[in-house]
């Protein structure tokens, strides 16, 4: 039978605008389906998405090869996106991690030091005494070094960035479809989508909804990820404390162990007109398998005890934010067992998946976009591509 469309993408988030961007290049007959940004988030009863935000930190610095070149090869088409599209979204501020002296290829920062070697990434060392001086706006621990990475990093505005994808798979002739799917069926022949009411049949579909992804009848079998609760502090800046933080790099800063460490984002305006600087860390107060629970813990303020100390452990750090209005806002974390994402077919040679950031995708959201439009276009990815680190797998 005739179908709709060749290929549709299931979610508009940044994964699935990123690969409807890149599937405009390569074929026709392409729709992105996905809801746009509720206008109230405490009201809104449906699917959410981790993008609705205006700063994440971008940078290769890493300790993983896979995700180190996911992260340059999306680095590198920054600023085409951003020229194509007329969207600025890339600030590059820079990005320093902070931490006890790692042993030679122990722990996060000493294993990404070695790989910063090989892969031939320009990244400062910072002896304690520097650290401090250069940036006067942290109150580390004495012994701490640093380790900054001043070009190809900062932040992105994930809003923006979806919206430049957006935009540029538009005028490559993808349809774009705002409405939430609610089931995907492989009848055998075909998929039917269908989203508000109205089947939209394809010959494949890409399904990129990130923690959203085992909800809505959206694959043949859950695929096995974890969705996790995140909180974020947001403190909002007067003057003083732009005069203070507005200079800073995005910056990552460690405790004794790996787990401990948090990450803060430099001053940032947003919507609301107001600047402010914002911290995250790595703390994990529950998980979500329902809809019903993802959506109620969007529509809150996060988990209080983690507001609390991520607040005590910011003006630990930055003692200059004393005094600043402090709000707190819920996000998701989709991890996999491997800890890699997953871009490959499920059970039926029609339905592919694209998703499990691991709280660290945001950064090369268009390499992974172009690794769904591969696998979805030609079956599967090669070495090069990191096919078998990728390989979904299903519970």
């Amino acid at each position: 039978m005739a179908v709709d469309f060749k290929v549709i993408v299931v979610g508009c988030g940044m994964m699935g605008a990123a690969a409807a961007r890149h599937l405009s290049g390569m074929i026709e007959g392409v729709a992105l389906i996905g809801p746009r940004e509720p206008a109230e988030r405490k009201s809104h009863h449906g699917v959410f998405a981790s993008h609705y935000d205006e700063a994440r930190i971008t940078r290769t610095f890493d300790d993983n090869l896979v995700w180190a070149t996911l992260a340059a090869r999306s680095l590198d088409r920054y600023a085409d996106i951003e020229e194509k599209s007329g969207i600025s979204f890339y600030t590059e501020a820079g990005c320093l991690f902070a931490g006890p002296s790692p042993r030679p290829g122990e722990g996060y920062i000493g294993r990404a030091l070695q790989l910063s070697e090989t892969l031939g990434l320009t990244v400062e060392t910072l002896e304690p005494s520097a650290l401090c001086e250069r940036f006067p706006q942290f109150s580390l621990d004495p012994s701490f070094k640093g380790y900054f990475e001043g070009r190809r990093a900062g932040h992105v505005n994930p809003r923006a960035l979806v919206k430049a994808q957006a935009k540029l798979a538009k005028q490559g002739g993808v349809a774009i479809i705002d409405a939430t799917v609610t089931a995907v069926r492989d009848t055998g022949s075909h998929v039917e989508v269908t989203a508000a009411g109205v089947i939209h049949t394809a010959e494949r579909v890409l399904v990129a909804a990130g923690g959203f992804s085992n909800f809505n009848q959206l694959l043949p079998a859950p695929v096995d990820i974890r969705v996790a609760a995140r909180t974020v502090v947001f403190f909002e800046l007067g003057e003083r404390e732009l005069a203070l933080f507005g200079k800073m790099p995005s910056s990552i800063v460690f405790g004794d162990r790996d787990e401990d460490h948090v990450y803060i984002l430099p001053p940032v305006r947003y919507p609301d007109g107001k600047t402010y600087l914002k911290l995250g860390g790595d703390t994990e107060a529950r998980v979500f398998d329902t809809l019903e629970d993802a959506g109620a813990w969007f529509r809150s303020d996060g988990d209080a005890a983690e507001r609390d100390l991520l607040v005590e452990t910011a003006l630990q750090l930055m003692p200059g934010l004393a005094g600043c209005p402090v709000t707190a806002a819920p996000c998701v974390a989709t991890f996999t067992p491997t800890s890699y994402p997953y871009a490959g077919y499920t059970d039926s040679p029609r339905i592919a998946v694209l998703t499990g950031g691991n709280f660290v995708a945001a950064k090369s959201s268009d390499e992974l976009g172009r690794l769904g439009a591969v696998v979805i276009t030609q079956g599967r990815l090669g070495e090069e591509d990191f096919g078998r680190e990728l390989t979904p797998v299903f519970r």
